[in-house]
């Protein structure tokens, strides 16, 4: 599309409306009436002869509305690296860093490596949680800037930079190891004890159960898509799954949990996937990623 179709003004509204969930929380935001947000997204879809948001709830982009949205968030990193007279016209609507993560790095130490990239950088964070395996998918299809992954593959247009290793052991409680393991750990004990997975892409204890006694693991499963629900459901003896060891140390030291024999654990290495861009958000992230993961991984 030609340059001269992105009317800069109704892009921010679509980005507010996606944004907000909204078109009337999209007005708040902006300062505007809900009124005139809807006409300036109305104009942008007309000029493109497409639809930008999906009408639902809460609204939600088009593939065209989301790469336009994208757009924008660049254009306005790249303005902080301007004169800051330049910036100030966008007074109130602050540039925006999208970048995807895993639950479990976002339960760890990735919140210490935001909040020293907040205290040096303007800029916001909108952060995804995506499966550490799928997470450079939300990067190749241009949703986010940079992802922490365990994908090692190349992503066109980006740079990827080794983090380290995620370090996971089976875990349950006494109580929960009495109950189904009383009389010993096998295939058979292992194919009837109940075990925690994320979602439906979670294959960490179907791999330690491959490794540790060669079976394809079909027992009874609890969804549990929160990190530290994982561990909580865990110590109230519900089911035993793969805890982030950084997680449960204290637990095994103090003996609420137990691990599983024969004591293997599951290796999962990060990589942070980051666009090449010029924009110097983007550097001072790397940086902070870079530093806590190197203290904080294997």
């Amino acid at each position: 599309m030609a340059s001269s179709m992105l009317d800069y003004p109704a892009l921010f509204a679509v980005n507010a409306v996606i944004r907000e969930g909204s078109f009337e929380r999209a007005a708040g935001a902006l300062g505007l009436t809900p009124s005139a947000v809807s006409q300036r997204v109305r104009g942008l879809e007309e000029r493109f002869g497409a639809v930008l948001i999906v009408r639902a709830q809460p609204c939600r982009p088009t593939e065209l509305g989301r790469a336009l949205c994208a757009h924008l968030d660049r254009v306005r990193l790249l303005e902080e690296d301007l004169e800051p007279t330049l910036a100030a016209k966008n007074k109130g609507a602050p540039a925006i860093l999208k970048i995807a993560v895993n639950a479990d790095s976002l339960a760890t130490w990735v919140p210490n490596a935001a909040a020293a990239f907040g205290r040096k950088a303007g800029v916001l964070l909108d952060l995804t949680l995506d499966d550490e395996a799928h997470t450079a998918e939300r990067l190749r299809s241009g949703e986010v800037l940079a992802a922490v992954t365990a994908d090692p593959e190349p992503v066109q247009g980006c740079r990827t930079i080794p983090l380290g290793t995620m370090r996971y052991a089976a875990c349950a409680s006494p109580d929960f190891v009495e109950r189904f393991f009383g009389s010993g750990m096998d295939a058979e004990a292992l194919s009837q004890a109940p075990c925690l997975r994320f979602d439906t892409r979670d294959m960490l204890q179907a791999r330690w159960a491959a490794a540790a006694y060669g079976v394809n693991l079909a027992a009874p499963t609890h969804r549990v898509p929160s990190t530290h629900g994982f561990l909580d459901l865990a110590l109230a003896g519900l089911a035993w799954g793969m805890q982030p060891v950084s997680l449960a140390r204290s637990h095994l030291a103090a003996g609420r949990l137990v691990e599983l024999p024969p004591a293997f654990r599951v290796e999962v290495t990060l990589h942070w996937t980051v666009a090449r861009l010029p924009v110097a958000a983007l550097g001072e992230l790397t940086q902070a990623i870079r530093a806590v993961a190197s203290a904080f991984l294997d």
